[in-house]
């Protein structure tokens, strides 16, 4: 047994970079990862779970107190893998923590090797019993799942009856039966399969020459309302089909005029040659646009009419079969053996035949076969399908797709398959997700397929949707799901000892006192994910065809959602009282719950990734007033680049591990100004190492909060010399300590430790403008780059990518005022206002007085403004090419002449854009730029990176004399942002040019 004064690992070190470096390659691994059984939102990847894992289990071979026993038997075991360790405690730390490093490798977390000898190291620190690792919070499982791969008990629990289940079959079955169930399930799925040929044959029949549709493309429609038109309008967001090099594919139309008819549309299938001959899609953002007559329907119209078809992801077919409106099928996807890649055909009457046999045989089925229950109102921003009429979970499926998952979900269920129940209930699940009307078709040059329903933690409108052949051999078939099934049991040989799983709510758990050795969870992320209600869509499939074994965690009609722990995006229709007082409420007292469960030697460990300081001043509070005390944090990267939530968000890369331990009941009061006098070295010291390990940006801004918090948690209090108790947060615009809180001055601590190393120690030490100090807007643009830095938003580029609310009418995230006028695409880095301004004030920085100048903000975001959006503001009407005459003119006259418009009494013009392309009008009043003390060093430097993108050498060397002769602030802020500047960025660019033209 680990002495409870003894350092865990986790306490002293950590290999961030190795581990980092293994947990964002796993997001990519698909064959036989668990998270290929069931999808489940934020998961974590088991490359992290398990080296925290091992380095909370593990002790400090450096600490005192650490047996001697567990010493010599890590020596001996660590022979297997590296080699001999000599007798020095550091190299031993050294060696072990090399070992979890490497151990984090996907490749390796089967090898019997290394998993003997993780096993033999926690069974060296805990010789007595394997400890118990608790999560309350399990989600996906991957903390539990590695709990047991390292040879620990493991009890999983979860609010989420889909979670639960998700956990039972990782955690309970595979391990209970292994190979057996894999071999079981393989059989099923042979017959499974086969009845499912021979019952759907007729919804999906292949072509007359023997190819096999793989997808049919559909379009919702809605009728033109211009006068003396009407014609159907089919919502098209992209007329592509395939975008690749070798095969390019897109659809053309044809209007019909027939007298005494309305217009009408024929599409036909075309080989394009280049972009411009695609025509353009007919719907963006709900506006929708006729292709008769021109007319454009508004997002109210489009709304309404779907809203009366329910959602029209059907066909409406008269008695004979025959098309008369609803959804209109564009186009069939084809393959043939004797043909190279996907063929694209228009439908004929067959195809329409095949929808009129799946609607017969639908309407014969029991009223409660097809999911009827409502859909939650709660989460308007991240399920919008209700205003369009998908108010049911069927509304989301076609009667094919409806009639297919019937049939499919019946075959499962048969008694036959009684062992392998809930995993083929998960098949079904899985076939779901690429059978709903809200799939699209992937037409990029590298893909052609049928994209997932939850592609995004959201489930928003699609109007041209893709329906998938589940008979067929492309992606979502029956066979394809059962094998992904099989592949993951295989892949789980070491694990041969079951967890226990609950549903239970982590508030209040069941768990005697004192009764485990790591408390380790990864919590709900305040906002970020409403887990029950889009849980909900595989729910109500799932209590059609789990086992009896489970069936008690799905008698509700819907996920009972009243005692999970998250904060709702609510709309006006939504009457949740989730707030942030409420998840802190939860979640503290799941945090006492754990506190309560540790035994007197335990650890525990909270993982956290969330892009908001509203979400993590919740986290820590709850934690501190349950009694917790943060030993140490470690970040670890675990999130691909390429994620769609990172393109133009604050998401986080990286998830802080918070290790802590059970505060002491008699920790003593801390002194206010010994605290502060901690901080800065604590912060900085905690940086420099982050940095080495390649953290950057925002993710090393919240991985630094831990380590501050090591300092503040320690105490049961902190009071000033009024014994007033300075709290965790509070209002960071106040002046006095107990009224700004602790967290106000961790920010503070980070900005100035960035300035400095950013701009230089004067920067660091300037409030409201010290002696030496470059302007407000220079500081701010500073600490903006610097926090953006390697930070996954999609905004690194210099490009200006569209967001994803831009670039998807349909988005999750939209709101209905959004939806109904398209945006303007904004250019610049971005980030949340609530950062920015949580750097910006304690540093002297008025964000209010460089609004519309140096950045601009909308909607909750804060946009820097390019710097060729600037043009505008420093070179007045005249714009850049004559101002740049006028330089030359008179540095001709006076060598030490300085520039009037740059002058530093003079106040900044408002004036156009230049070049063919007029930028947009920067809307800024004479009067509030007199207000400033006129043009700033960080003006100059990008008037100067102005006149090198307009090739004004001449006026651009003069320029560049004039502001070396002021003094040394302009090269030191150039120089800084040609660091801060992203890669590839236009920014980038044009200051190191300008750079090469500094006189030497």
């Amino acid at each position: 047994m680990i002495p409870k004064e003894c350092k865990r690992l986790a306490e002293v070190d950590f290999p961030i970079a190795v581990v980092s470096k293994h947990a964002a390659r796993e997001k990519s691994i698909r064959h036989g990862h668990p998270s290929t059984l069931h999808l489940w939102w934020a998961r974590r990847p088991l490359a992290a779970c398990r080296s925290m894992l091992m380095a909370l289990l593990l002790p400090d071979p450096c600490d005192p107190h650490c047996p001697a026993e567990f010493k010599k038997k890590a020596r001996a075991l660590l022979l297997n893998i590296r080699g001999s360790v000599d007798g020095a405690d550091l190299e031993l730390r050294r060696a072990i923590l090399n070992f979890i490093g490497d151990s984090a490798s996907w490749d390796l977390s089967s090898d019997a090797t290394y998993v003997e000898v993780a096993n033999g190291l926690v069974k060296a620190a805990h010789p007595e019993e394997p400890p118990l690792v608790v999560d309350p919070f399990a989600g996906g499982g991957s903390i539990p799942l590695e709990a047991l791969r390292l040879g620990c008990d493991a009890f999983a629990s979860d609010l989420n009856p889909v979670a639960c289940l998700i956990n039972k079959v990782l955690l309970e079955d595979i391990p209970r039966h292994g190979p057996e169930l894999a071999e079981e399930l393989r059989r099923a799925g042979a017959e499974i399969k086969k009845a499912a040929e021979k019952e759907l044959v007729e919804l999906y029949p292949p072509d007359p020459d023997g190819a096999i549709p793989i997808a049919y493309l559909w379009a919702r429609t809605v009728l033109c309302e211009s006068p003396n038109c009407g014609a159907e309008v089919p919502l098209v967001r992209s007329f592509w089909l395939s975008k690749k090099a070798s095969r390019t594919r897109a659809l053309r139309f044809e209007v019909i005029r027939a007298n005494g008819e309305r217009p009408r549309v024929v599409f036909h299938v075309f080989e394009p040659r280049n972009e411009r001959e695609v025509p353009n899609g007919t719907v963006s953002r709900a506006r929708a646009v006729c292709l008769c007559c021109g007319a454009v329907l508004l997002p109210e119209r489009v709304r309404a009419q779907l809203h009366a078809q329910r959602g029209g992801a059907d066909a409406v077919l008269d008695e004979s079969g025959n098309r008369i409106g609803g959804a209109r099928l564009l186009t069939v996807v084809t393959v043939d053996a004797s043909r190279l890649g996907r063929v694209y055909r228009i439908p004929d009457a067959r195809d329409y035949a095949a929808v009129a046999v799946a609607q017969r045989c639908l309407s014969e089925l029991p009223q409660d076969a097809i999911p009827n229950e409502e859909i939650p109102v709660t989460e308007r921003r991240r399920i919008s399908v209700p205003i369009y009429g998908i108010d049911r979970w069927g509304d989301l499926f076609n009667s094919r797709q409806k009639t297919m998952l019937f049939k499919l979900a019946r075959i499962a269920s048969r008694e036959r398959y009684r062992k392998v129940q809930d995993l083929l209930g998960i098949a079904v699940d899985r076939v779901a997700d690429r059978g709903t009307s809200v799939c699209r078709w992937d037409s990029s040059p590298t893909s052609e397929v049928v994209k997932n329903t939850f592609s995004r933690q959201a489930l928003g409108m699609v109007w041209d949707y893709a329906e998938v052949n589940p008979l067929s051999d492309s992606t979502g078939n029956v066979g394809s799901v059962i094998d992904l099934i099989v592949h993951v049991i295989e892949q789980c040989p070491t694990i041969r000892t079951p967890g226990q799983v609950a549903m239970a709510d982590a508030a209040h758990s069941d768990l005697p006192d004192a009764s485990c050795s790591i408390w380790f969870t990864d919590p709900p992320y305040y906002d970020s994910v409403p887990y029950g209600h889009l849980a909900d869509f595989f729910y109500v499939w799932l209590r059609r065809c789990v086992s009896s074994a489970v069936r008690r965690w799905f008698r509700n009609p819907i996920i009972d959602k009243d005692a999970e722990c998250v904060v709702d995006r609510p709309h006006v229709l939504s009457k949740s009282t989730k707030t942030s007082v409420y998840y802190e409420d939860k979640l503290g007292s799941a945090m006492r719950e754990g506190r309560r469960v540790l035994n007197e030697e335990g650890i525990g460990a909270v993982v956290f990734a969330h892009k908001t300081t509203e979400g993590w001043e919740a986290l820590l509070s709850a934690m501190f007033s349950a009694g917790w005390t943060i030993t140490a944090s470690w970040p670890v990267n675990t999130e691909m680049r390429t994620r769609l939530t990172a393109r133009d968000t604050a998401s986080l890369a990286t998830s802080v591990h918070l290790v802590c331990r059970p505060r002491r009941d008699d920790a003593p009061i801390g002194d206010w100004g010994g605290v502060l006098h901690e901080l800065p070295g604590r912060v900085g010291n905690w940086m420099e190492r982050l940095q080495g390990e390649g953290v950057r940006g925002a993710d090393l801004v919240f991985a630094c909060i831990g380590p501050a918090l090591e300092i503040y948690s320690r105490y049961s209090k902190v009071v000033d010399p009024q014994e007033r108790e300075i709290p965790l947060g509070g209002n960071p615009l106040a002046q006095e300590p107990h009224e700004r809180g602790y967290l106000a001055y961790v920010w503070e601590a980070v900005g100035r430790t960035a300035l400095q190393q950013v701009l230089g120690t004067a920067e660091a030490k300037a409030r409201n403008g010290g002696a030496g100090a470059l302007e407000e807007d220079a500081r701010l643009t500073a600490l903006f780059l610097w926090t953006i830095q390697a930070t996954p938003t999609g905004n690194g580029n210099g490009n200006g990518d569209r967001s994803q609310a831009d670039d998807d009418e349909d988005s999750g995230e939209s709101e209905p005022d959004e939806e109904a006028a398209p945006k303007r695409r904004l250019k610049g880095f971005s980030l949340i206002y609530d950062v920015v301004r949580r750097f910006a004030q304690p540093l002297g920085i008025h964000l209010d007085d460089w609004e519309k100048r140096v950045v601009e903000t909308d909607k909750g975001v804060v946009r820097l403004i390019p710097v060729l959006d600037r043009a505008e503001q420093l070179f007045g009407e005249a714009g850049a090419s004559l101002t740049a005459d006028h330089i030359e003119a008179e540095a001709k006259r006076s060598p030490q002449t300085t520039f009037d418009f740059m002058a530093a009494e003079s106040a900044v013009p408002q004036i156009k854009g230049r070049g063919k392309r007029r930028q947009p009008a920067a809307d800024v009043s004479d009067e509030s730029l007199r207000s400033h003390r006129g043009a700033t060093t960080l003006d100059r430097v990008h008037a100067a990176m102005l006149l090198q993108s307009s090739g004004r050498a001449h006026a651009l060397r003069a320029l560049l004399k004039s502001e070396i002769e002021r003094g040394p602030d302009f090269l030191r802020l150039a120089n800084a942002l040609s660091a801060l500047y992203p890669p590839g960025s236009d920014e980038k660019r044009l200051v190191d040019a300008m750079l090469l033209a500094v006189p030497r």
